[in-house]
């Protein structure tokens, strides 16, 4: 099913000028660096930037996706509910609003950064410095759309799978450190028993 058919999908707020950071105040705002290139869920302290009265459309507040339409990998990533207040998304940044009923907004994220859905976009994408995709091609990226409850085990064991390959990584890491300090010891022993 096209992804323009599940959700609601607009650019997010166009900035006229410079942002300049606020220490306090203002409004938390959701930036191109803030999102992951793995999907990953941006952290809870965003910058905050002096903005006018802006539309409610820029706005989320959890449970929509937001979708990296320039550089590369053009990844999705699902805005948690826990958001303690609302934020606001700035170009080049997209919001997805899935329409709750039908598709977990986790899982549009998931459909969208899946291999074959990134080959799909990546072949429609314009620029050659800078890759960007249009908000048509990704209004028309068919996604697979299973039951709620399938979608829901599909994000959970990937939540899982990603989990166990970053303690893979970690158990790898510290593995290696372990040997290293092993044979640096090995040899200490060594050199010393020579100079005996």
């Amino acid at each position: 099913m096209r992804l323009a058919e599940l959700s609601d999908i607009h650019s997010g707020y166009t900035a006229r000028g410079r942002l300049d950071p606020l220490s306090e105040g203002g409004v938390p705002a959701l930036q191109l660096r803030d999102v992951g290139t793995n999907g990953e869920a941006p952290g809870p302290d965003f910058q905050r930037y002096d903005l006018d009265k802006l539309s409610d459309r820029y706005f989320v507040r959890g449970g929509e996706v937001v979708f990296r339409s320039r550089g590369e990998p053009n990844a999705a990533v699902a805005i948690p509910a826990s958001l303690p207040e609302p934020v606001v998304v700035i170009v080049p940044l997209v919001i997805v609003r899935p329409d709750r009923d039908r598709v977990l907004p986790e899982y549009v994220a998931w459909a969208i950064n899946q291999p074959d859905a990134q080959r799909r976009l990546g072949a429609e994408a314009q620029g050659t410095s800078l890759r960007m995709i249009p908000m048509a091609v990704l209004e028309n990226l068919e996604i697979a759309v299973p039951d709620l409850p399938t979608q829901k085990r599909i994000v959970e064991l990937d939540a899982l799978a990603r989990q166990e390959g970053q303690l893979l990584r970690q158990l790898a890491a510290r593995r290696e450190e372990l040997v290293s300090a092993i044979l640096g010891d090995a040899a200490k022993a060594a050199d010393q028993k020579e100079i005996a």
